[in-house]
């Protein structure tokens, strides 16, 4: 495949050390989707239902504002997208992201970071937000995962 992109969204920093770790072992380039709002502990208080994250999420055509968009997407054709999962599915924040390109012809793969929970929806949101692309199933990871089983896994992309 031709240049790979990690792009992923991390509030913990579990996601982020993972997407780090995918980046460096694929050699691929790494970008943040950065929040225009930052979200707090508060934000993700999954018990509470006016927490931000609940609101969001409650709210299918929520689009949050992210920072910064990735220079020359059309470089890519391989697209690893990480993020927590948020009431099995992608935050809202990714939804924004995917509709903000045009991923025609490239290959997403979404990884989430989770203590248990799977992929839920995601695949098909994916498919929805992003027609022309060819959208992997994908996987589900948590924080201490090795570099070794990230390079095997993505390799099957590559």
């Amino acid at each position: 495949m031709g240049n790979t992109l990690v792009a992923y969204f991390s509030v913990s920093g579990t996601t982020a050390g993972i997407a780090a770790k995918l980046a460096d072992v694929t050699g691929a380039d790494l970008f943040e989707i950065k929040p225009k709002k930052m979200y707090t502990s508060d934000d993700v208080d999954y018990n509470n239902p006016k927490s931000r994250s609940s609101m969001e999420m409650a709210d299918i055509n929520c689009r949050p504002e992210i920072m910064f968009k990735v220079g020359g997407m059309d470089q890519y054709d391989l697209v690893f997208i990480g993020f927590p999962i948020w009431w099995y599915r992608e935050p809202s924040i990714i939804d924004t992201f995917m509709e903000q390109y045009d991923f025609t012809g490239k290959t997403v793969v979404p990884f989430i970071t989770s203590g248990g929970s799977d992929l839920g929806k995601v695949p098909e949101n994916l498919k929805k937000l992003a027609p022309g692309a060819n959208i992997k199933t994908g996987r589900r990871f948590t924080g201490g995962t090795a570099d070794s089983e990230l390079s095997t896994w993505a390799a099957a992309y590559r």
